[in-house]
Order: structure tokens, then sequence, then C-alpha cells
């Protein structure tokens, strides 16, 4: 790693949550919502306090997820946590309004106290396209005209614009302002080169989602965003790289391994169906928690092992992971939370930041 990109700040560990409401796989008892939502509340409170730098929410409109208005969410957990970081993974752009999404997140960042972040994305599932009114034929153009606006917005109080999928606006004032200066608004892609060059020539923090493969196979993205980065006159020393990644955690390895497959499974076996995959077996499953595989379930040593050698691969300032996949009893969530934020997360600092 050159000196140009290394970390000018402690690495950061966090967590993202899909905020799943899917039957127990032993069971098939499904959670009531409000219990669901009581649940994910505790989470975010104990991950503030184990010292976890970052809390993201997905934003889905789903029967299986309860988190398609994300920001509420997070507004309710700035009231209760004091230094975490709150962002969504990802706010799906292309299918909402920036002014509304920079009006939600100014708030957000009031009421935290500057703690709010954007993770805009084009989104992985597509259900809130039509829900809103949206043609996916527009998917490209719709992100990219959206983000300029927001861009647009985060910039300047009075804002005169104009394009094809919003009304124009002229002078016209955003309010709330956020408490930040500059909100960070950062870029989420699953491995579209297209993507990672967008973020590269604007400048703006890139975060990968890495769910299956091998990490080497993203190292060529990490450069090319870098290097359209810097090519735009971009400082190298200030871009930002976040790995998304799937993963749990327990005391042993077998342990996390057991507690994670049946819920992770039922899950990628359900979206695999909608989507002509084959089904997951505990044979591939095995093998992606591998130090080249892409999930990061086992023990926290095993967990650290492989945030240090993927960090070899992309010299990143941030990890955050998936701490499960469906539905797992929420006290070996929180288990998982506490492991991460009190075993993984300070040696991980101290190695890389150290």
């Amino acid at each position: 790693m050159t000196d140009s990109i290394k970390n000018k700040k402690p690495f950061e560990v966090g967590i993202y949550s899909f905020v799943e409401l899917t039957p127990d796989p032993t069971t098939g008892q499904l959670l009531d919502p409000t219990q669901r939502m009581s649940n994910l509340m505790e989470t975010i409170e104990l991950a503030d306090q184990v010292g976890l730098d970052a809390f993201a929410l997905g934003e889905h409109h789903r029967p299986d997820f309860i988190s398609s208005s994300p920001v509420t969410i997070l507004a309710a957990a700035a009231a209760r946590t004091k230094s975490i970081r709150l962002s969504t993974a990802v706010t799906v752009l292309s299918s909402d309004d920036p002014v509304r999404v920079f009006q939600d997140f100014a708030t957000l960042d009031l009421l935290s106290k500057g703690r709010a972040e954007i993770m805009a994305g084009r989104g992985s599932f597509i259900e809130s396209f039509p829900l809103f009114g949206y043609d996916l034929n527009d998917y490209n153009e719709l992100f990219s005209e959206k983000l300029e606006l927001l861009l647009r917005l985060r910039e300047s109080e009075i804002v005169t614009w104009s394009g094809k999928h919003r009304p124009a606006l002229f002078e016209q004032g955003v309010y709330p302002r956020p408490h930040q200066e500059k909100m960070p608004v950062w870029i989420a892609v699953g491995g579209t080169p297209e993507s990672v060059i967008r973020a590269g020539k604007l400048g703006l923090p890139l975060a990968i989602a890495i769910i299956g493969g091998m990490p080497e196979q993203f190292a060529p993205l990490v450069a090319l965003y870098r290097e359209t980065a810097e090519r735009a006159g971009h400082d190298p020393a200030k871009l930002e790289v976040s790995i998304n990644s799937h993963g749990f955690i327990a005391d042993d390895s077998m342990q996390a391994a057991d507690d994670y497959f049946p819920s992770f499974q039922q899950m990628m076996n359900k979206i695999g169906r909608e989507r002509g995959w084959s089904g997951m077996t505990r044979q591939q499953f095995e093998k992606s928690r591998t130090l080249r595989g892409s999930d990061f379930v086992g023990s926290p040593d095993e967990v650290i092992e492989k945030i240090l050698f993927q960090h070899q691969i992309f010299g990143h300032q941030r990890f955050l992971i998936q701490l499960g996949i469906g539905t797992i009893p929420h006290a070996k969530m929180m288990k998982a939370v506490e492991l991460l934020g009190t075993k993984v997360a300070p040696v991980v600092r101290k190695e890389i930041s150290g």
C-alpha cells in the first residue's frame, strides 16, 4: 500500500442491516414487526455502547423487510445513541426525490449532532421503481441526474437546477441545513465499473458490496476508482473506501457457522428462486467463509484475520458487516455485536491505524 492511501484516521468498523422479517428457519415462526423493530433499536444502542463506528440500514419495499423508511428508524436511533454514525445502505436514489432525501438527512444530522451519512445507490431490488412511478428503462439516467441534484443541494442553500425526471428549481431554498458543513455522501456499488468511475470523477467515498466470489476479483475496481479520482484532480489521500460484506460472529467458529447458515440459506434460496440462481449448499457456504471467500463468519480471531487480509488488497478505510441474514435469535445477534465491538474492532484499528 502506498503512502498516499494510508489511513489518516482510525480504521472504522460498523454494521449494516436490511431489517429482515422472515420466518425462523427452525420453528417457522414469524416475529411480530413491532418486536423486530424493538430488537433493532437494542442492536443499534449496543453497537454504540461497544464503540462501533457506524450503523447503516438498507431501504427495501418487500414483505420480508421492514426498512422501507430507514431514515425514520435512524432518527429514532439518533435519540438513543451518542457517537455512532448513522447511514443508509443504501438510499435508492433513483426512485426518490433528492430534495426530500436531503431534507430528511439534514434533519437526521441535526438530531444526531452531525452523525448522519447518505449512502446512495441504485439498489439491488427493483420494487421501488413501479411503486413510485418510475420506468426501469431510465435506471441509469435517473441515478445520474438525481445524484447531481443531491450534490448541488449539499453545496448550496439556494439552488437553481433543471433535469429530465424532476421539476426544475429556480433560486429556491432547501431547508433545514445539516449540522455538518458537508454531510458525507457515499456511492455504493456492487461491481459495476461505470458506477466506480462516477464515484471517482466526483471524488465521493466508495462502498463496495462483496457478497460473493473472492476479494481479489474486486481489487481492479478499487484501483480504477483511485486512478479515476486522481485524474479528475482529487487527492488520493482523502478518498475513502468501505468494504461491505455478509457475516456473523460467535465465540467459536463452528458455532458461528451453525447459528448463521440456516437463515442465510433460507434467504439466499428465496432470492435465488426469484433470480434464477441455484440453491445454496453447506459446502458452498463453508468455502465462502474461508480466508479468500466473501463471508465473514467465524470466531473473532478469524474475522480479524480476514479483515486484515482484505486490507492488504484494498487499503480501505471502513468495514461494514451485515450481521446475520434472515432471522437469528436476538440474544445471539446481541452477542455478535458485542464481539465485533469489543474483540474485533480494537485489534483491527490497532493493526491498521496504529
